[in-house]
């Protein structure tokens, strides 16, 4: 049976309850981190948690404990449920008030841990790669709700996961406002150019995502240029090879993007050779 943590306290799964006032369900008003679990150790926990902290801070979240006690309790939590690979997804509500939208008659924020298993893609989209399509929902506009806070209002990236669905697809490009290449709903989004990693820059309009800055490091480390770097449609359609990066996705091959082929249509060296690197690294 899964153990649920809300506020400092474990529940069985079927009794882990929150108000139904509370405003991350009425509003989407909240913050939350996805977490990954490797041979029993939390992956880069802390910069998940500083994340999560930037992200509360920017919409006016207080949350009521430290870092460091929010660490602990989120590794207690893993070993509660006995995880040794797994996923955890760490939100933190506003908490329940009346209706309406005005948070200071909010007073008492949630913070609930959830520590379970998640599939993004079948095994095989790993090796043969996957194909996606571009969205016609953008990005937010980074003076709305700022993409690098990850809040609960994911309305936006589910709109474009309609979109990739319903084209017979597991995942969209999203662009931004200007018509560059943001990210993915869920992934962020690399290419390789003649032997050159590029991909958009923090301000393109993206999430800035822990395994994309696990992943540059890597390449960096094994020599291979990287480029934060503007990203079209023309530069996805024209790349020799093409990978999403996520928490939950680790690091997957795009072998298609809107019908036409990328590279050799099969998954490129350097994208293989990152994602060793990288199941390596989670691994350590």
């Amino acid at each position: 049976m899964t153990k649920i943590y809300i506020n400092g306290k474990l529940f069985d799964q079927h009794e882990a309850r929150v108000s139904v006032y509370d405003h991350g369900l009425l509003y989407g008003d909240g913050v939350f981190e996805g977490m990954r679990v490797y041979s029993g150790k939390v992956f880069r926990l802390k910069e998940h948690i500083d994340r999560l902290y930037e992200s509360a801070r920017h919409i006016w979240l207080e949350i009521p404990l430290s870092r460091e006690q929010l660490m602990e309790d989120t590794i207690a939590t893993v070993k509660a449920n006995h995880k040794q690979d797994g996923y955890i997804r760490l939100v933190v509500t506003r908490g329940s008030g009346s209706l309406g939208l005005d948070p200071r008659k909010c007073s008492d924020p949630q913070i609930i841990i959830i520590v379970d298993d998640i599939t993004m893609y079948p095994p095989e989209l790993y090796e043969n790669g996957l194909e996606i399509v571009t969205a016609s929902t953008i990005r937010n506009h980074h003076n709305a709700v700022n993409p690098r806070v990850k809040s609960l209002n994911y309305l936006n990236n589910i709109l474009a996961k309609i979109e990739a669905i319903r084209a017979g697809c597991l995942e969209a490009i999203m662009l931004n406002h200007n018509g560059e290449v943001a990210e993915c709903t869920g992934d962020n989004i690399f290419l390789v150019k003649k032997g050159v990693l590029r991909t958009p820059p923090i301000d393109a309009g993206i999430l800035d995502g822990i395994t994309r800055n696990a992943v540059i490091e890597l390449a960096r480390a094994a020599s291979i240029p990287v480029q934060e770097w503007t990203l079209t449609r023309h530069d996805v359609y024209a790349a020799d090879e093409c990978f999403l990066t996520g928490t939950a996705a680790e690091v997957i091959p795009v072998v298609k993007c809107d019908g036409r082929t990328i590279g050799t249509g099969k998954p490129g060296a350097i994208t293989k050779q990152l994602r060793e690197r990288f199941f390596q690294l989670a691994r350590q």
